[in-house]
């Protein structure tokens, strides 16, 4: 029997590619990429591993020194100093200072109320406050069809609010990701208000900062899921900028068209 005989295995035929796995390797490469993407613009949105220090320092450094000498002026002071010299590195290295700017206010507003009453308890009252309207803020806007987290991340995702009228999947995919950050910081207000009039001002601190991350982290989580199962953005920007392009090249021929010799 000649080679030409011989039954071809299926090691000896040329490699041909499966449409069916070609398509769900370049799908699955898609999901990733959105993934990815829809991670790092949470990061940037929410100030990252960076952004939750700033947000729980001063907090900490004020109930680990009011907890050892139970002197208020001094735990306000250290907390109030250290939230400006996060702002300060940031400044030095250039960076984006809204979060470290954030902290400041909140951190001053909080010094404010305690001085001013004398309870230790008082400085953390603004940021629960904020809290409590801010959980608010995440019902009622997605209720009313305009979700908040969508507000705050459509610049991100360079979409503005495309996905209003242009992009329903990612308008449902804001609208749920609004509800559970309204829904996990109102769980935190349902603890937290009830040891604010109970707990003494040590316990209650401690408790306060111990669930400033845990519930960040999970509408942080639950958001990125929500959104990773989303279409894409509509890039907005890539849009106009590829509108102007096309109005210069009209221009240009309509400018050749009346003057073929130029």
């Amino acid at each position: 029997m000649t080679s030409l005989d011989k039954p071809t295995s299926d090691t000896d035929q040329p490699h041909r590619t499966d449409p069916q796995h070609a398509g769900g390797r370049h799908a699955a490469q898609q999901d990733a990429e959105s993934k990815a993407v829809t991670e790092a613009a949470l990061f940037e949105a929410f100030g990252g591993v960076r952004g939750m220090v700033e947000t729980v320092l001063p907090g900490l450094l004020f109930v680990t020194i009011f907890t050892i000498n139970k002197n208020l002026q001094m735990s306000a002071i250290a907390a109030l100093v250290v939230s400006l010299a996060l702002v300060v590195v940031r400044l030095i290295r250039r960076d984006t200072v809204k979060h470290a700017f954030s902290g400041v206010f909140g951190v001053a507003f909080g010094v404010l109320f305690a001085m001013m009453t004398g309870k230790a308890k008082d400085f953390y009252l603004p940021g629960m406050l904020y809290t409590l309207g801010l959980s608010i803020a995440y019902i009622a806007t997605a209720i009313g069809g305009i979700p908040l987290i969508g507000l705050i991340l459509g610049p991100v995702f360079k979409e503005n609010l495309s996905w209003r009228t242009r992009n329903p999947g990612r308008k449902k995919a804001y609208t749920k990701a609004s509800y559970a950050w309204g829904f996990i910081l109102l769980a935190k207000c349902a603890i937290l208000f009830p040891l604010y009039w109970w707990a003494d001002p040590t316990q209650f601190g401690w408790v306060l900062i111990a669930l400033k991350i845990p519930p960040f982290l999970l509408a942080v989580y639950l958001t990125w899921i929500f959104l990773a199962k989303a279409p894409p953005p509509i890039d907005v920007f890539a849009e106009m900028e590829a509108e102007e392009q096309a109005e210069k090249e009209r221009k240009a021929a309509a400018a050749a068209l009346r003057d073929p010799e130029a």
